[in-house]
């Protein structure tokens, strides 16, 4: 006879997995900010950033 599924677990699963990849991204654009501030780029521009607040 087969068991059945056990839910809790696969979610538990799917859910590890999910938050390495978030971790993994966040890992690369934390490096990329690094490249860019060791270029003495720095973060690129807002467009809003120029614009006076009315408000």
């Amino acid at each position: 006879m087969a068991r059945p599924p056990n839910y809790g677990q696969q979610r538990a699963e799917v859910s590890r997995s999910k938050q390495a990849k978030k971790e993994a991204k966040q890992r690369e654009r934390e490096e990329a900010v690094a490249k860019r501030k060791a270029a003495g780029l720095g973060p690129e521009p807002d467009s809003d950033a120029d614009k006076p607040n009315r408000g």
